[in-house]
């Protein structure tokens, strides 16, 4: 007699099939060009030859024009033994799908790109006019602001990184002006057995003033730190580790700090200008040979004295005081800047690549939309829309 099977088989399952396979993400690769920058002393460069090297390994092209990365000491050579291609001829790196650049690019040389580019750059809104808006929407451009995106914090990674340079910076070339006999009082920032510490005024709590402070600091100086958020100076007080000066910004206060100070460093940024809390008497009545770095120069500057200079020419004197006014300090040390830029670049190019190209990750990622301000010719930035009279579509619903 036939044993039954124990465990007998359906139809359904007698029948063939349908195999389910899974589907692997598709990567993008990449084209991207990187001109050299043709604004006026701008020396950083969005990519390093390290940053080339990693991302080309995952199959990304690069073209980069000849001497993009000369300013910041990285050659040619550089570049192409990581992978990149060298271009003699600037159409050809403005015609890549996507364009890296620091600074925003001028009319020509958005002419010269193709429809439908994406582009990277600064927005610097300030200094931009509404044929710039105009020109990016008749040739469909996709451009994204790099001092506009996020992180996964809600924060802005690449302002922030340019203001921790910018605040070190500040320190260091006052303590350079100081030093100098023939226009500074000579000298040396820091704390010397038997002679008073520098004397350090801070306008603003924010990541310019923390770096500021905290490199102030540990040269030995004596810091004041006014801003009108008690929570920025509660957080820089527990960030520093030690008890400093700190105060609201009360015009009678910072007078009389001013009037004692060695170096004043402007860090006060504004929504839209930065606000004048130094007025030109307050100047008048500082010591002779003292400093002034007005780190928020590029907002118009937090002292009533404060004009645009340039690295060529960063210093001019005012009723005795020195000024120094230059909007792009973070370019002064331009291989350092464009390490940090680089560091933060790479990892959202990558990123981009992994999930399939720009078009499909623009769709979920909020911190890439927020950087956004022209999607295909469209203006998506509200805030570039009301100050140039423009017409603005919401991001959200173009990318459906």
């Amino acid at each position: 007699m036939s044993k039954k099977p124990t465990t007998p088989f359906s139809k359904s399952e007698l029948l063939p099939q349908a195999e389910m396979l899974e589907v692997a993400k598709r990567k993008g690769k990449l084209v991207i060009g990187i001109p050299k920058e043709a604004h006026f002393q701008e020396k950083r460069i969005c990519l390093t030859p390290d940053a080339i090297t990693s991302l080309t390994a995952h199959g990304h092209q690069f073209i980069i024009e000849t001497g993009a990365g000369e300013a910041a000491n990285y050659s040619d050579t550089d570049y192409s033994e990581a992978g990149a291609k060298i271009a003699y001829n600037r159409k050809e790196v403005f015609e890549c799908s996507m364009v890296l650049k620091v600074e925003p690019p001028s009319l020509k040389e958005i002419d010269l790109m193709n429809p439908h580019t994406v582009l990277f750059s600064a927005l610097q809104l300030k200094t931009q006019n509404k044929k710039y808006f105009e020109t990016l929407a008749k040739k469909r451009i996709t451009a994204l602001a790099f001092d506009y995106i996020k992180d996964e914090q809600g924060s802005y990674p690449i302002v922030n990184s340019l203001s921790e340079i910018a605040g070190i910076a500040s320190i260091h070339i006052a303590a350079e002006l100081m030093s100098n006999a023939h226009s500074g009082n000579g000298l040396l920032f820091g704390n010397i057995n038997g002679v008073p510490p520098t004397n350090v005024v801070i306008l603003g709590a924010g990541s310019v003033g923390e770096f500021a402070a905290r490199t102030a600091l540990g040269m030995g100086a004596i810091v004041k730190v006014f801003d009108n958020s008690i929570a920025k100076l509660r957080n820089l007080q527990q960030i520093l580790g030690t008890n400093i000066y700190t105060s609201t910004i009360q015009a009678k206060t910072i007078a009389k700090s001013l009037r004692r100070c060695d170096v004043a460093i402007g860090a006060i940024r504004g929504k839209l200008r930065a606000p004048v809390v130094v007025t030109e008497t307050m100047v008048e009545n500082m010591k002779d040979g003292a400093i002034i770095v007005d780190v928020s120069i590029d907002r118009g500057g937090c002292f009533e004295t404060s004009q645009l200079t340039n690295h060529k020419k960063p210093t001019f004197t005012k009723h005795g005081i020195i000024h120094y006014g230059v909007p792009n300090i973070p370019s002064r040390y331009a291989r350092t800047a464009s390490v940090s830029i680089s560091n933060i670049f790479s990892p959202f190019l990558q990123h981009i690549a992994e999930e399939g190209g720009f078009e499909q990750v623009i769709r979920y990622d909020k911190g890439l939309q927020s950087g956004m301000y022209f999607y295909n010719g469209i203006l998506t930035n509200k805030t570039v829309a009301d100050w140039f009279d423009l017409p603005f579509r919401d991001i959200n619903l173009l990318i459906l």
